[in-house]
């Protein structure tokens, strides 16, 4: 990367997110600033299926990132009824990394600890890839005032589309 021009914060980014990825190459590709915790969308050339993905940054720790399914809390949309539901029509049903097409930037506003939130949507896809959509989940990420990662809350889902 230095020898085609990236900058050294360029490069220095790419190297920990490869580290927190697990050896998955990702270069940032955009970057919306936000206070205290930021947004970047992420390409990532040698995936198959999802070239793109969303990471917050500048906050603690210094790169979250939103695909890591992880990091939802995934137990509290199990437990709702929408989820329920969806899985008595959908029975494999399950979540999966959004692919961020790297021009919708994430709804975000203030929280009541007085630092940033960000909501994201999710596919829930009928046990893979190619499968039937199920809608898609949406969950609130809560950073506190100097930036620092609160968790995740499910907020809800939207309908299956239509056949």
């Amino acid at each position: 990367m230095s020898k085609a021009g990236a900058s050294p914060a360029a490069v220095a980014f790419t190297r920990i997110l490869f580290r927190q990825n697990g050896g998955d190459v990702g270069i940032m590709s955009g970057f919306n600033g936000v206070g205290p915790v930021d947004v970047a969308f992420v390409t990532y050339p040698l995936r198959a299926n999802t070239n793109y993905g969303l990471v917050f940054v500048n906050g603690t720790p210094k790169i979250i990132n939103a695909e890591d399914l992880k990091l939802l809390d995934q137990t509290a949309m199990q437990q709702s009824p929408q989820f329920q539901n969806t899985k008595a029509q959908f029975p494999n049903v399950s979540l999966w990394p959004g692919d961020r097409d790297g021009t919708t930037w994430p709804n975000s506003a203030q929280n009541s600890e007085g630092g940033v939130s960000f909501t994201l949507g999710y596919p829930l896809l009928n046990g893979c890839h190619a499968c039937a959509r199920a809608g898609f989940a949406e969950f609130n990420w809560k950073f506190g005032p100097q930036g620092k990662f609160l968790g995740t809350s499910f907020m809800g889902m939207t309908p299956p589309p239509v056949q």
